[in-house]
Parts: C-alpha cells; sequence; structure tokens
C-alpha cells in the first residue's frame, strides 16, 4: 500500500523532469542561434573569467541567449506539472 501512495509524486518528477529537457532543448533550437550558427554548450553556458569576457558576452548576447533558453526549462517544467496534475484526475 505505501509504495501506491507514492506513485503519484514520482510520476509528477519524472513529468517536470522530463518537460524541463524538452524545454531545454526547444529553447536551445529557438534561441540558440547567432549569426545563423549554432552557438556550442560550452560557451552559452560557461563561466567568464574575467570582466572584460563577462562585458563580452553581455555586448554580444549571449547572456540573454542563456536567460531565454534557462526560461525555456522552467516553462517546460511547469506544464509538466501541469500535465501531471491534469492526468491524475
Amino acid at each position: 500500500m505505501r509504495i501506491k501512495k507514492h506513485q503519484p509524486m514520482k510520476r509528477t518528477v519524472i513529468f517536470i523532469l522530463v518537460f524541463i529537457v524538452i524545454g531545454l532543448v526547444l529553447g536551445y533550437f529557438m534561441f540558440g542561434r547567432m549569426a545563423g550558427e549554432y552557438v556550442s554548450l560550452g560557451t552559452i553556458f560557461g563561466e567568464s573569467d574575467n570582466a572584460l569576457e563577462s562585458f563580452g558576452r553581455n555586448i554580444s548576447g549571449l547572456t540573454e541567449m542563456k536567460q531565454n533558453i534557462l526560461i525555456s526549462g522552467g516553462a517546460g517544467g511547469v506544464l509538466g506539472l501541469i500535465l501531471s496534475l491534469i492526468g491524475r484526475k
């Protein structure tokens, strides 16, 4: 009986994680292009070593690109939660 009690929670977590990944992938395909080419994930999510590099990332739009991709992942997670809760009823 105890296992059945935790099944809806496990399903919800799986839905959220799967939709986060889907959102991140779709976000990369929608926002990860610069000058017609996809920017590498290392470039987008890499750390800035100094202030000059950070300034360059801001000017080039990499910071906004990263933010848009992460927002897409978050939206995917919310969608996964909603779909999980709707499917439970």
